[in-house]
């Protein structure tokens, strides 16, 4: 993302190539907002995916005449440059949302699981939005998966609405991993005693719609955290997120996990994802 943010206008994305997660090539540009594209600040959360042969860049932008929302952006080359999909954001009209994901299910169908902001709606939702084939328009209704308060370590912050009342509570940055046994789980963020942290949620019918539960404990617990999953050379499984969560020091940061019944725990092992210590 930009140098800042979180305070200057957008200028695009950039991205890193590299073999063995130490050394990186690059930044090269992915994406330019190119002239009369709606979003102008924020530019926040890219994800890519490979889908129906060609790559797609979901990003979350906004706008002084916007609200918040996430953009569908596509490419022939996983390395851009990467156009919008369509004209619109792919996130409700009129919804402050950010860090869309996308999740094809167990019947080959596109979903969008993105956050509703905890700014617009006090306690921050994630939602669950089937789409079309070609990802350019929504075929259903959001569904609501949960809430951030169903996480009991999260904590509260003031609304932003003036009021004063301290219940706000924040969700960031989904992401979905299928596990061996067939359990969907959910990568998810928020404040916690600590700061920044990352939790697991889990749907043990492994369907997107849930019904999720969260775990007592999150995965990660001291500024860090918005993470995704991959895996390794060998098929390990590994977590990656950024730490520690202060602009302009953020950094990749990775560590193996294990699939368990309550989702994905730390692995003791420190090394790369080639296996060396």
């Amino acid at each position: 993302t930009d140098t800042n943010p979180w305070n200057s206008h957008g200028t695009g994305f950039q991205a890193y190539v590299g073999a063995d997660l130490r050394t990186w090539d690059g930044p090269f540009t992915v994406f330019n907002p190119p002239e009369g594209f709606w979003g102008t600040h924020d530019f926040w959360a890219p994800e890519v995916y490979h889908y129906h042969r060609s790559f797609y860049m979901l990003a979350t932008f906004t706008a002084l005449n916007h609200v918040r929302a996430t953009h569908m952006l596509v490419s022939d080359d996983i390395l851009g440059p990467y156009v919008p999909l369509t004209k619109e954001p792919i996130t409700p009209s009129g919804w402050q949302c950010l860090d869309g994901t996308l999740y094809i299910d167990e019947t080959q169908h596109p979903w969008i699981v993105f956050c509703r902001e905890w700014v617009q709606v006090h306690d921050g939702e994630i939602h669950a939005m089937p789409l079309s084939d070609d990802l350019t328009h929504a075929v259903g209704n959001p569904v609501l998966l949960f809430k951030a308060s169903s996480a009991s370590w999260t904590r509260t912050l003031v609304r932003r609405d003036g009021s004063g009342i301290e219940d706000a509570r924040v969700t960031d940055g989904p992401f979905l991993h299928r596990q061996a046994d067939g359990r969907l789980v959910m990568l998810w963020s928020s404040l916690g005693r600590q700061g920044y942290a990352m939790t697991c949620a889990i749907s043990d019918s492994g369907r997107i719609t849930g019904p999720w539960r969260q775990v007592e404990k999150p995965l990660i617990d001291t500024d860090g955290g918005h993470g995704m999953t991959f895996r390794a050379f060998d098929n390990r499984v590994f977590v990656t997120y950024h730490s520690p969560n202060k602009t302009p020091f953020e950094r990749l940061a990775y560590r193996e996990v294990v699939e368990t019944p309550n989702g994905l725990e730390l692995s003791a092992f420190c090394g790369d994802a080639h296996g060396n210590d």
